[in-house]
């Protein structure tokens, strides 16, 4: 057995991915969701992975900072983070890893390349602060991190400067966010436009240059909002759905031994999605 552990999972498609996936290389593998309510449960689930036999979890929000003081141990990637978005189970133990940045990266990078982008990130929680240092490690010149809690966005730009050398500063989260001058790749971070709620990303859209290329980490739907308004606007767009097919990609190699074609994971979670 494989999951996921978080709150809220309802409209996540990866377990009809992953299932799919699964079934295509003839695993009798299955993925389950996992909805967590608080961290005391969370630490329960997590000592119960090994005794019910999983093989690996993916850890979604809000849990993906919490769980590491729960797991017996961690990679370079977890430490130099501080999040961690999946674990292997390896001889009884518990090993936290994170390619949230790297799933970002790739998908990206099949549009336009990272090096010498000035990045502005909605949002700085357990997958933005991993999605920041990669970022930075994969050429980024400069990072704007855009959050409610000052004391969150610091930390993580602190993160970032430690981690990779690149500068990074905090702004204020406002009613309608102003995106820097000069900003060449705008991400949403944060959990606004998912599925079903569908609640707007307060931009001022008339600050965001034409030829910014705008990012959403959300999967359900394909299509959000702030991505339309972005297509409407005539900026390139990178939507969560790939950005979940090439961490899935990863992970399922990492749990399984399998390296996967992009292919099956496409189809399987156009599937999922109805589309």
């Amino acid at each position: 057995m494989t999951g996921m552990l978080g709150h809220p999972v309802a409209e996540n498609p990866i377990d009809r991915m992953f299932d799919a996936v699964y079934a295509h290389y003839g695993l009798p593998w299955q993925f389950w969701k996992n909805n967590i309510a608080s961290e005391a449960d969370l630490a329960l689930a997590v000592a119960a992975l090994v005794p019910l036999g999983y093989q690996g979890m993916c850890i979604t929000v809000p849990y993906k900072v919490a769980v590491i003081p729960l797991l017996d141990a961690v990679d370079d990637d977890v430490r130099a983070i501080g999040a961690a978005n999946y674990t292997t189970i390896e001889q009884g133990r518990l090993i936290g890893h994170n390619n949230d940045g790297k799933g970002v990266v790739k998908a990206i990078e099949k549009l336009v390349p990272l090096r010498d982008q000035r990045v502005v990130m909605l949002g700085a929680g357990g997958a933005g602060r991993a999605m920041a240092v990669e970022l930075a490690w994969a050429g980024a010149s400069h990072l704007t991190l855009v959050t409610r809690r000052q004391e969150q966005g610091q930390e993580v730009a602190e993160t970032v400067m430690r981690a990779t050398g690149v500068p990074a500063v905090w702004q204020a989260w406002q009613p309608e966010v102003t995106v820097p001058a000069g900003t060449t790749l705008l991400m949403n971070a944060t959990h606004l436009g998912c599925a079903p709620d569908l609640e707007p990303v307060p931009v001022d859209w008339n600050t965001v240059d034409p030829g910014c290329t705008v990012v959403d980490v959300i999967t359900n739907p394909r299509i959000t909002p702030f991505l339309a308004t972005a297509q409407q606007r005539g900026c390139r767009i990178v939507d969560g759905v790939e950005m979940l097919v090439q961490l899935a990609m990863q992970i399922f190699e990492r749990w399984t031994g399998i390296s996967p074609d992009e292919a099956v994971f496409q189809r399987a979670v156009a599937e999922a999605l109805g589309e």
